[in-house]
C-alpha cells in the first residue's frame, strides 16, 4: 500500500507542471464605474407594515434544502396587505447566504416566487457530477498541489448552465426583488468578501456583469476541494472615476469605528494598492461567517442615519421586522466521548473545526441580536421625533400611528429545534453536493418544522396577519 501511495505522490509531482487550474478572474474592468451599494434595502411592494430578512448558513446541499424548507414555511403564511392577499415570501426585502445557503439566497433573488423550481433544478440533481472525482488519482493530486482539486470550470460552470441560466447580477434588479447578500472569504485580508457594488466599484468592475454562478461558487469554495476563486483588482492604467464611500474613510481614520468596519476598510484600501494586491483570492464564506449575517451587521455598522438600512418611508411604515437565521450546521454524537482514549487524528480535526464553527455561530448570532436591539432604540427615537406632516406623508395618514409600535423578532432556527430523534437523524446527513431524494425531503421538512415550532416566529406571523387586517382560514 505504501509503495502505491508513493507512486501516486511521485506521479502527482511530475504532473503538477502539466495540470493547471482555471485561475482566470471572474470579473472584468470598466473605465466608468457605476454607483456604489444602495443606502437602503428595497422598500416593501405592499403597505410595508412587515419586513422579512433571511440569512442562510453553509452546509452543502443539506443547507440548501433546509433553507428551502424555511422559504416554504414563509410561503404558507398568508397575509393581506395593499388590498390583496399574499404570503410572507412577498415581504422578504433582504436575503443573505453562504455556501449551500447562497444557492437558495441567490435563486430567491433571481426567481422570486419561482424559487420552487430549486427543488427540481438543484436539490434533486447531482451537482457533484461536475466535480473531479475524490479518488487519489495522480491528476487530482496534481490539482490539489496547485491549490485545489476543482476550479471554476466545474461547479461554477454547472451552476451557470443548470440553475442560473447564464444570468448576471443585473438579474437581481427585477421589480420587487429583495437585496441579495452573498459573501466569500478574502484569505489574504482574513475578512468576509461581500459581492457588493461598493467592493466592485473599488476595483473598477461592474458587479452587474458578474455571473451569479461565480459568486455562489466562490461562496462555496471549500479549501482543497476547490481552488481559490480569483478576482482581479485595478491596474495602474485603469481609471474609472471611483469615489470612495464615507464608511471607508471612517474605518481607516476613526479609532471608535467597529473593528469589523476597520477590517473591511483596510481590505478595500488594499484592493486599490497594486503594490500589495493584484488578485483577490476567495474561498468558502463559512471561513469568516458560517451563518451569513455579516451583510446585515455591516449595514448596521456603517449606517448613515438612525433608520438605515431602511429608507425613511419604510422606517415609518414598518411595524414588524422578522429576521430568520437558518443554520444547517451539523452536530454528530461521537463515539470517543464514551471511552478514555480518543479522539484520533481524523476525529480530532473534525471536532476542532466543529467546535470553532459552533462557537463563532453563537457569538455572531448574539452580536446580531444586540445590534438589532440597539437599532430598534435608535429607530424608535427617530420615529418619535418626526413631525406629524412627515409621518402622514410617509404613511398616507395618521390613523393608527404609534411611534413606538415597532417589534423586531430575530430568531435562529436549526436542527436543535426539532425532536431529539429527528435532530439525530438529520445530523448524520452529509454536507456534500449530492443527497438522496429521501435525505432532501427530510431536510426540507426540517426547515418547515423548525419555523413552525418556533413560538416567537409564530407570534410574529400572527402579528403580521393582524396588522394587515388579514386572518388566515382556520385562525382563531
Amino acid at each position: 500500500m505504501r509503495w502505491r501511495v508513493g507512486l501516486l505522490v511521485l506521479a502527482a509531482a511530475l504532473l503538477a507542471g502539466c495540470v493547471a487550474n482555471d485561475v482566470e478572474p471572474i470579473n472584468t474592468h470598466v473605465t466608468q464605474v457605476g454607483p456604489g451599494s444602495p443606502d437602503y434595502i428595497p422598500d416593501a411592494p405592499a403597505d410595508g407594515s412587515t419586513v422579512v430578512a433571511l440569512s442562510f448558513s453553509g452546509g452543502g446541499t443539506r443547507a440548501t434544502a433546509f433553507s428551502y424548507g424555511v422559504l416554504q414555511a414563509l410561503d404558507a403564511v398568508e397575509v393581506g396587505s395593499g388590498g390583496r392577499a399574499h404570503t410572507l415570501i412577498d415581504e422578504v426585502r433582504v436575503v443573505g447566504g453562504v455556501s449551500g445557503g447562497a444557492v437558495t439566497a441567490a435563486y430567491l433573488g433571481y426567481k422570486g416566487r419561482g424559487y420552487r423550481e430549486l427543488r427540481e433544478r438543484f436539490l434533486l440533481r447531482d451537482a457533484e457530477s461536475s466535480l473531479h472525482t475524490a479518488k487519489l488519482a495522480p491528476a487530482n493530486l496534481a490539482r490539489l498541489w496547485k491549490g485545489g482539486v476543482n476550479d471554476r470550470s466545474t461547479f461554477a460552470a454547472w451552476l451557470d448552465r443548470n440553475l442560473f441560466d447564464g444570468a448576471t447580477y443585473s438579474a437581481f434588479r427585477r421589480p420587487g426583488a429583495p437585496l441579495v447578500w452573498i459573501h466569500a472569504s478574502d484569505i489574504y485580508n482574513g475578512t468576509a468578501f461581500g459581492f457588493t457594488y461598493d467592493r466592485f466599484a473599488a476595483i473598477c468592475s461592474d458587479l452587474d456583469k458578474l455571473r451569479i454562478a461565480d459568486a455562489v461558487a466562490a461562496s462555496a469554495a471549500f479549501p482543497a476541494v476547490f481552488a481559490p476563486v480569483v478576482v482581479s483588482t485595478t491596474t495602474p492604467t485603469t481609471r474609472c472615476n471611483y469615489k470612495q464611500p464615507d464608511w471607508i474613510e471612517r474605518g481607516l481614520n476613526d479609532p471608535e469605528a467597529p473593528e469589523r468596519v476597520k477590517a473591511a476598510a483596510r481590505a478595500m484600501e488594499s484592493y486599490q494598492n497594486n503594490d500589495r494586491v493584484n488578485y483577490i483570492k476567495l474561498l468558502d464564506g463559512g471561513l469568516t461567517d458560517n451563518i451569513a449575517v455579516v451583510g446585515f451587521a455591516e449595514s448596521l455598522d456603517i449606517a448613515v442615519s438612525p433608520h438605515s438600512p431602511l429608507s425613511p418611508q419604510a422606517a415609518v411604515r414598518m411595524r414588524t421586522l422578522i429576521m430568520i437565521v437558518a443554520d444547517a450546521g451539523r452536530r454528530k454524537e461521537p463515539d470517543w466521548v464514551k471511552v478514555k482514549q480518543g479522539p484520533g487524528l481524523v476525529d480530532m480535526i473534525d471536532a476542532t473545526a466543529g467546535t470553532s464553527i459552533a462557537s463563532s455561530v453563537r457569538d455572531e448570532f448574539d452580536s446580531l441580536k444586540l445590534e438589532f436591539r440597539l437599532w430598534r432604540e435608535k429607530l424608535v427615537k427617530y420615529r418619535c421625533s418626526l413631525p406629524a406632516a412627515a409621518v402622514a406623508r410617509y404613511r398616507g395618514g395618521l390613523s393608527g400611528w404609534k411611534c413606538r409600535d415597532v417589534q423586531m423578532v430575530v430568531e435562529l432556527v436549526s436542527f436543535a429545534d426539532l425532536p431529539p430523534e429527528e435532530a439525530a437523524a438529520l445530523n448524520v446527513i452529509p454536507t456534500r453536493l449530492r443527497l438522496t431524494p429521501e435525505q432532501v425531503e427530510r431536510t426540507i421538512q426540517a426547515g418547515r418544522d423548525a419555523v413552525r415550532l418556533n413560538p416567537r416566529l409564530q407570534q410574529a406571523f400572527r402579528r403580521a396577519q393582524g396588522r394587515s387586517g388579514f386572518v388566515a382560514a382556520g385562525s382563531p
